[in-house]
């Protein structure tokens, strides 16, 4: 699973266009937000983040 540090996102939604399961979303402040109950953990928001933003939820 994966998350969103909102210190570091932007708001540019490159992650939203590369998710396959369609889990981005916007938060009312703009910045991205990964929906936990669509997300397959598959890392290609984390991998195409231009800020390194999207980071693995610890446990």
């Amino acid at each position: 699973m994966y998350k969103v540090d909102g210190s570091r996102c932007i708001g540019c939604h490159t992650c939203m266009g590369a998710c396959p399961a369609m889990a981005i979303g916007t938060g009312t402040d703009g910045k991205c937000v990964i929906d936990p109950n669509k997300c397959m953990s598959c890392g290609t928001c984390a991998a195409i983040c231009p800020v390194n933003a999207i980071v693995p939820e610890s446990k």
